[in-house]
């Protein structure tokens, strides 16, 4: 292939990737330091870009060499957040995934796939004490933070408000999109272990607090329910017409899975892995999107519809769920 034609479709790869509403042009202009007839050039390929242009354009959109030319390899190309910078909060960490989903609404058309060995963390925001439970065991527990190591979980003194407060805003954003999850018996018991292991080890404050977390859950699944009944996305207390966008929930007892997003924007995918806890790695490589939603299908073809449909199969799931909750009392 010609220079000139790389270059060219190099820009149209580009203006695909990015948000109908922003112009790449503008992008280009900020980015490169470049006159606006300088990038034009440039895109009709009068004018090659430099190295150190290709460099920066790359990095700036995380844009892997490989895919661009199409190179026939197995090399697929992940963006990592975070990796080189230093150890977020949560509530940092929480304002970045509003920022992700806020950027994904920009597109004319949004949908996520999401295989669900965890729950998405956005769903611990629905009610507070959960949500003050979950943000102080990643802060503590996962992120180490020093100030917490001698402290207990209590309501009164970690209810984290702001970070309840970008949690619902997530849900929100999340709300606004078509979304179809595959759900499992173990996707809730993560945070039933976590709960059990500050039970026995005396990390929670008072029993109240523990109570308070408890009925949280409960509520948490009732609505998770509620929203699967009627194949919709909303908040607590919502009435019929704040609804949503369309949820389908599946529940497949086979296989256990990892926690994969697959998020649609237009004619693109972008595939999202979970590693090491919060963290997750991201491409927009096509060839993995598009095996990753093959092996989406597999799992739906080997999986039930309990949404809107299959009452007998939902009420079995979430009460399975529940009893399990329950027992963390005993």
């Amino acid at each position: 292939m010609e220079t000139n034609q790389l270059q060219q479709q190099l820009f149209n790869y580009l203006k695909e990737q990015l948000p109908p509403h922003l112009s790449m042009v503008d992008e280009l202009c900020d980015l490169l330091d470049l006159s606006a007839d300088s990038v034009y050039r440039r895109i009709r390929g009068e004018k090659p870009i430099s190295l150190t242009e290709l460099k920066k354009i790359c990095s700036h959109y995380h844009l892997s060499i490989d895919q661009l030319l199409q190179l026939e390899n197995e090399t697929v190309i992940f963006t990592a957040p975070g990796l080189n910078g230093k150890q977020v909060s949560m509530k940092e960490y929480l304002q970045n995934g509003l920022g992700l989903l806020k950027h994904f609404n920009s597109f004319k058309q949004t949908s996520l796939h999401y295989i669900c060995k965890d729950s998405p963390i956005w769903y611990f925001y629905l009610f507070p004490a959960l949500a003050a439970f979950k943000t102080f065991f990643w802060s503590k527990t996962i992120y180490d933070e020093p100030a917490l190591q001698s402290k207990q979980f209590s309501m009164d003194e970690f209810s984290y408000p702001d970070c309840f407060a970008i949690g619902q805003q997530m849900l929100r954003e999340h709300a606004r999109y078509d979304t179809t999850e595959i759900w499992n018996n173990e996707t809730m018991h993560s945070t039933i272990s976590q709960i059990a292991y500050y039970r026995d080890s005396g990390n929670f404050k008072t029993n109240d607090d523990f109570e308070a977390v408890i009925q949280a859950f409960f509520q948490t699944l009732d609505h998770l329910q509620l929203q699967a009944e009627k194949g919709v996305k909303f908040m607590p207390g919502d009435t019929d017409v704040s609804y949503k966008g369309p949820i389908n929930v599946f529940i497949n007892e086979l296989i256990i899975g990892n926690n994969k997003f697959i998020f649609s924007l237009d004619e693109h995918r972008i595939t999202m892995l979970a590693h090491s806890a919060l963290n997750y790695v991201s491409t927009r490589d096509k060839r993995f999107a598009d095996q990753s939603f093959v092996y989406f299908n597999t799992l739906i073809s080997r999986s039930t519809l309990i949404s809107k449909t299959g009452e007998r199969e939902r009420n079995r799931f979430f009460n399975t769920i529940r009893d399990k909750v329950s027992a963390l009392r005993k």
